[in-house]
């Protein structure tokens, strides 16, 4: 199946726009396939969920926002962070358990945060970054700010209290926040029509009087147009939306699911579907783009993804004495903290979390 191709691109966004949007997405695809890869070697520990196929859902998103905009994850959230800003080396040495991750090695690849790149956290809590994103959505209107505020989140979450709480107060107050359900269609290992009458979860706006769009997730400038649109609202003071994408991960729940509950037709329908390949035929029929030129993004992504694990590898782990550093943080009564923050030993780049 071959996606059809606009005769013309879209105007409101740049050759440099698109060409950074598909690099971003071939960064995080590639970022994902090494991260597996070290992991099934046994240099990197703990639990992986990958995201190879959704790209297009974060790069998207992202692109539609301003770097001061707040964005919070999930446990599948490595493509969300580095669609934000997130650099390589950094998220390698939080995957390594290295002092100069992005949260020193203490929050691994489920809880990676960058409060300087509005990065506000991943979170290994299914619907766990709903609660969170609309009380940063309550600080932006106090602070009279025209911020805006995206929430990640499964279609799993959509089943949570958390979900429908956030929702509702998001409406009530008409805080500055979209909603972003990327909907890969399974929760786990659970089918999503096993598990809802209705598998067009944007209507499930309706509830709380916001507009809602069902996006198709594959589809990277789809992604933009829509989540252009409901920021633009929000910053104007127009209150919350909620984008449903519907999109595909590639593999299992996590490294190591061999995802027999995902039947092989359906698998390869949705591979043939792959959003960087449509983006890059895209950008070839357009001119943005040669063979040349493709071959040499490939290469620099190779090499910025090597010096990653090379700079994780060399960094060193967190001394036995500091496992109870950076447990609780005191503010005052005004909410300003009592202690600062430092950048967890690195030289360069990025905020400590």
């Amino acid at each position: 199946m071959t996606d059809h191709i606009e005769e013309s691109p879209p105007g409101d966004l740049s050759r440099e726009q698109l060409l950074g949007m598909y690099r971003r997405m071939r960064l995080i695809r590639a970022f994902e396939d090494t991260a597996q890869e070290y992991f099934e070697a046994g240099e990197i520990g703990g639990f992986l969920h990958l995201s190879q196929g959704q790209e297009a859902v974060p790069v998207g998103t992202c692109t539609a926002l301003r770097g001061d905009d707040y964005i919070t994850s999930t446990h599948r959230g490595h493509g969300d962070v580095l669609a934000k800003g997130c650099e390589v080396k950094y998220m390698f040495a939080e995957l390594y358990g290295r002092t100069t991750g992005y949260c020193k090695g203490k929050g691994g690849s489920m809880h990676i945060a960058d409060f300087g790149q509005g990065i506000i956290g991943a979170n290994g809590i299914v619907s766990g970054g709903l609660p969170i994103i609309t009380g940063i959505g309550l600080s932006i209107k106090m602070r009279g700010t025209d911020q805006v505020a995206i929430c990640f989140f499964g279609d799993g979450a959509t089943a949570e209290g958390g979900f429908h709480e956030a929702m509702n107060l998001a409406s009530l107050w008409q805080i500055p926040v979209v909603f972003v359900c990327q909907n890969n269609l399974y929760g786990l290992s659970n089918p999503w029509d096993n598990t809802a009458y209705d598998c067009d979860l944007a209507q499930r706006a309706r509830s709380y009087h916001m507009p809602g769009e069902c996006v198709d997730g594959m589809d990277a400038i789809a992604m933009y147009n829509s989540v252009k649109k409901a920021v633009d609202l929000a910053r104007a003071g127009g209150g919350p939306s909620f984008i449903e994408a519907k999109t595909y991960r590639f593999l299992g729940h996590y490294v190591g699911d061999p995802a027999l509950y995902m039947p092989s037709d359906e698998r390869a329908a949705w591979r043939e579907r792959d959003a960087i390949l449509k983006l890059g035929r895209q950008l070839q029929a357009w001119g943005y783009l040669t063979e040349e030129e493709d071959g040499q993004m490939a290469a620099s992504i190779e090499a910025e993804l090597q010096a990653g694990i090379d700079y994780a590898r060399s960094s060193p782990m967190p001394a036995p004495e500091e496992a109870l550093t950076d447990v609780y943080v005191h503010f005052d009564y005004l909410g300003n903290p009592l202690q600062p923050a430092d950048n967890g030993g690195r030289q360069e780049g990025g905020s400590h979390a």
